[in-house]
C-alpha cells in the first residue's frame, strides 16, 4: 500500500514538473500557421483566410508583440492610409490584428497585458490564451469571446522561426 502511494506521489509530480514550463519556453519569434474560429454551434471557419499571415514575438524580458493579417487582404488604393477611401481603411482596420505590451506565461496559460492595439478598446485588458507547447509548435486558444456578431473560440498554431546567426 505505501509503496503504490509513493509510486502514484512520484508519477503525479513527474507529470506536473513535465507539464509546468519555464516562461522561456516560448521566447523568440514565431509563424503563424492557421487561424480558425468555432462558433457555439460548432461551424468552423478560417479566422484570417486560407493562408493566414502573422507573427508572434516574446522576449525574455517578458515583452510581447503579435501581428495578423488576412491572405485576402486588398492594398489601399493611395499610399496614404489616412487619405484612402473611408471604406477601404474599414476593411483594412478589419482584416488585421495587432497588440503589444507584457505577458505571463504559466506552461497552460499566456497572459497578455495589452499595453499598445490597434483597437484601442484593448489597451489595459489582459487578453488570456490557452496554451499547448509541442517543440516548436505553439498553439493558442482564447477562451469564447464576440467575433463578427457571434461567440466564438479561435485557435492559432504558431511554428517557432530559426534563430538566426548574424
Amino acid at each position: 500500500m505505501k509503496k503504490s502511494i509513493i509510486l502514484a506521489s512520484i508519477t503525479i509530480a513527474l507529470l506536473s514538473a513535465a507539464l509546468a514550463q519555464p516562461q522561456s519556453a516560448v521566447v523568440g519569434t514565431w509563424k503563424l500557421v492557421s487561424a480558425i474560429s468555432t462558433n457555439d454551434k460548432g461551424v468552423v471557419k478560417d479566422s484570417f483566410g486560407k493562408n493566414p499571415l502573422g507573427f508572434i514575438t516574446y522576449t525574455a524580458d517578458g515583452r510581447m508583440s503579435v501581428i495578423i493579417t488576412s491572405s485576402d487582404r486588398r492594398a489601399l488604393s493611395v499610399n496614404d492610409r489616412t487619405a484612402a477611401p473611408v471604406a477601404e481603411r474599414a476593411e483594412a482596420f478589419a482584416t488585421m490584428v495587432a497588440y503589444a505590451g507584457r505577458y505571463a506565461f504559466t506552461g497552460d496559460k499566456v497572459v497578455h497585458h495589452v499595453e499598445a492595439s490597434a483597437m484601442p478598446n484593448q489597451v489595459g485588458t489582459d487578453l488570456v490564451r490557452f496554451a499547448k507547447l509541442d517543440g516548436d509548435r505553439l498553439t493558442l486558444r482564447t477562451p469564447p469571446m464576440q467575433a463578427g456578431g457571434e461567440q466564438v473560440v479561435a485557435e492559432l498554431v504558431w511554428q517557432r522561426l530559426p534563430k538566426r546567426n548574424d
